[in-house]
């Protein structure tokens, strides 16, 4: 199984601003801005809020409520009204996709998807990032790959449940890839209750990738699986074994800045599975 550590969300370059996290420890990934997209924020449901108003006050811009939305990955049936037969997805294309065909990934691995996120808080004119808080990396969802679909090779009658889908949208390009959920999680060959794909509740120390008191978001821990082994980094992206520091169970290293999809091959290491399970309380 690989795991795909993928970074998805609004942050300093791509929205300019991190997800909230609602005083409630509820988190929600602010889709990016896509002026190709048939989505415009105000389209998009977050458990009673409108995105599109959120979306404009976190960023002071009144017009976001009006601008278009990259609603991808798609994990939240209840998001936008839907036909019947919809299954969450996500797409990707160009050198990120370049990237994951590189690394073999095929159905049965997972994604898991993170973002830059800060605490925010309401006032009277409506919701404002913390001021006394940092942004931090934290995993806000998961998607196990049921099926890869190249959107050119598609006939014009299947997937209609899809068609707004932003990667619908795009030009003819063969890198233009969905990767469809299962509809039960996998791991190491036991069928779990858990969906193929869905988003955290909340925050939770285990969902936090930017390591506790870290100067910088792209500070990273995660568990002591995930260090190189006879001198190779497994983990895309991230070859430079010098970065990386063992502390027990757990390990750290820097983040690389650029870059959406990290890609770790667990090979027969039971322990990024056993991570995944403990991140989904299993």
């Amino acid at each position: 199984m690989r795991i795909i550590l993928s970074r998805k969300g609004f942050d300093s370059a791509a929205g300019g601003c991190p997800s909230p996290i609602f005083p409630d420890g509820r988190l929600f990934s602010l889709p990016i801005p896509d002026k190709k997209s048939p989505i415009v924020y105000s389209d998009i449901q977050f458990e009673g809020m409108n995105v599109g108003e959120l979306v404009s006050q976190l960023t002071r811009d009144p017009k976001r409520i009006r601008h278009f939305a990259h609603l991808d990955p798609d994990l939240r049936s209840e998001a936008i009204n839907r036909l019947p037969g919809w299954r969450p997805l996500m797409g990707q294309a160009g050198s990120a996709q370049g990237h994951l065909r590189n690394e073999g990934i095929q159905p049965g691995d997972i994604f898991i998807f993170f973002g830059s996120f800060r605490p925010v808080e309401q006032t009277r004119s409506g919701w404002r990032f913390k001021r006394d808080e940092k942004a931090r990396h934290v995993i806000w969802g998961w998607l196990q790959i049921g099926e890869i679909r190249k959107v050119d090779d598609l006939p014009a009658d299947a997937m209609l449940w899809a068609r707004y889908h932003p990667h619908f949208a795009y030009g003819p390009d063969k890198a233009n890839t969905l990767y469809l959920a299962t509809d039960h999680l996998n791991l190491n060959g036991e069928v779990s209750g858990i969906p193929g794909a869905g988003t955290f509740s909340g925050i939770d120390d285990r969902l936090l990738l930017t390591a506790p008191r870290a100067e910088k978001q792209s500070q990273w821990r995660l568990p002591s699986c995930f260090y190189p082994r006879e001198g190779k980094s497994r983990l895309s992206f991230h070859p430079d074994v010098s970065q990386w520091v063992l502390d027990g169970e757990f390990c750290s290293f820097n983040s690389a800045a650029r870059g959406q999809e990290f890609v770790f091959d667990a090979g027969t290491d039971e322990g990024p599975a056993i991570w995944i399970k403990t991140l989904l309380g299993l």
